[in-house]
């Protein structure tokens, strides 16, 4: 089961980089300044390990999960919560599962996937944030600054297409404005938003405890509609790569904080 206070993602960080400290030939001694709970961490800086975390875990959805699952025969839909599809959501709609958990629960982090050319036209920015995004697609990137009407601190990162699933997604679309994706163009972009201007370190452990388990919400959701499937894949231990398997939650969960949390262990431990 995953551990839902900010104790278990302190433990995941630090043993995270104890491991890297033992191997390493000359390490420096670790910072102390997880011990410092008045501590005070900017809200951008907040708002960079979350995206970090974000981006690491649809990668790993994208390519281990839709990318390989695809090939051994799973599915993946838009229409994928519907009760006559066997089928998993998209890495977008894996990505809104992941804002909806966040919506539930009272840490006021938010999150938004947005684009100038999006399927669902709920997903189309709009005004400052329009304003923002167009600067985005020439610099390609991350832009932070404050919502005054919302009172809310905002930062929006690229969302880069980084598997030919995406692009031929959304290429292929019925529904899609745009037909020419390429790997690597900016396909839209994620904002994330929190109505602080800093906060403690205990704060922004919550903030991370919270956001994987939406992350982990948003995968047990995918995993409990394909139990239902008419020829459900095996769940445990084992990858699409390796056959017509699905990791259970814990064994996905596990690989997010291999991949997330020494990273984010050292953001948190930088300068704020």
């Amino acid at each position: 089961m995953l551990t839902k206070g900010r104790g278990f993602v302190v433990f995941v960080l630090l043993a995270s980089v104890a491991i890297a400290y033992l191997v390493a030939s000359a390490p420096s001694p670790l910072p102390e300044a997880m011990a410092q709970d008045a501590s005070a961490l900017s809200v951008k800086r907040l708002l960079e390990i979350c995206a970090a975390e974000n981006t690491r875990v649809r990668e790993l959805y994208t390519k281990e999960i839709v990318g390989k699952g695809t090939e051994v025969g799973l599915n993946f839909d838009e229409k994928w919560r519907q009760p006559d599809v066997e089928a998993g959501p998209l890495p977008a709609l894996f990505l809104r599962e992941t804002a909806k958990n966040l919506e539930r629960d009272p840490v006021q982090l938010g999150l938004f996937l947005g684009s100038d050319f999006p399927i669902a036209q709920a997903n189309l920015f709009k005004g400052q944030q329009a304003e923002v995004f167009g600067r985005m697609r020439v610099n390609r990137k991350a832009h932070h600054f404050f919502i005054e009407d919302l009172g809310l601190y905002t930062a929006m990162f690229p969302d880069f297409a980084v598997a030919s699933a995406c692009v031929t997604c959304h290429n292929e679309h019925p529904h899609t404005p745009k037909r020419d994706w390429k790997i690597n163009d900016v396909m839209g972009a994620t904002t994330w938003t929190y109505p602080k201007a800093t906060v403690s370190i205990n704060e922004a452990l919550d903030v991370l405890a919270v956001l994987r388990r939406s992350f982990h919400e948003a995968y047990n959701a995918y995993i409990e509609k394909a139990k239902t499937f008419s020829n459900p894949p095996s769940i445990g231990e084992q990858w699409p790569t390796n056959g017509y398997y699905l990791p259970s939650p814990e064994v996905f969960m596990r690989e997010v904080e291999q991949r997330t949390s020494p990273a984010s262990l050292h953001l948190l431990l930088t300068q704020r």
